[in-house]
């Protein structure tokens, strides 16, 4: 079985990260997303609700599972016989810090990356540049899938 990961903190998941998702389900049997437990970062979904989105947004997508991982992703890979991981490009900038990152992996575990030009559509798109916008009352309609919208809108009216 030919499996991939797509890891990523994904708070919010945008439209980028899904179109990354489902293309790369189209490659691989299975596409395990790796929702990524950073400590040091505030987040403003849980890790829960944050898999519980990605689940609800890929559901449609049959070889596609959504776990969380903490530690090293190499390790994630490694424990699950995941072979790839799927990285989205959206520039040259995020290519200088996603090739140090590959070569790591590989060095580490053998894990090769895969890198994937973002649709031009979704190129300046980010779950913090979303989560700014939406703070500031902002439309992201049409950046994030309608459920995330809705929990988005949701957790900053409070």
């Amino acid at each position: 079985m030919r499996r991939a990961a797509c890891p990523g903190s994904f708070d919010p998941i945008t439209n980028g990260h899904l179109d990354i998702i489902v293309r790369a389900s189209r490659l691989f049997d299975e596409v395990v997303v790796a929702v990524l437990i950073n400590k040091n970062k505030a987040n403003l979904f849980t890790v829960e609700e944050r898999i519980e989105l990605i689940r609800e947004v890929t559901r449609d997508h049959s070889n596609v599972v959504v776990e969380s991982s903490h530690g090293l992703l190499v390790d994630f890979c490694r424990a699950r016989g995941i072979q790839a991981i799927v990285k989205g490009l959206r520039a040259v900038s995020d290519f200088d810090y996603e090739l140090q990152m590959a070569q790591m992996n590989h060095s580490l575990a053998g894990v090769e990356t895969l890198f994937m030009s973002t649709n031009p559509q979704y190129a300046f798109l980010s779950s913090s540049l979303v989560k700014e916008v939406a703070t500031y009352g902002g439309d992201v309609s049409g950046l994030v899938p309608d459920v995330v919208l809705k929990q988005l809108r949701e957790r900053l009216a409070r």
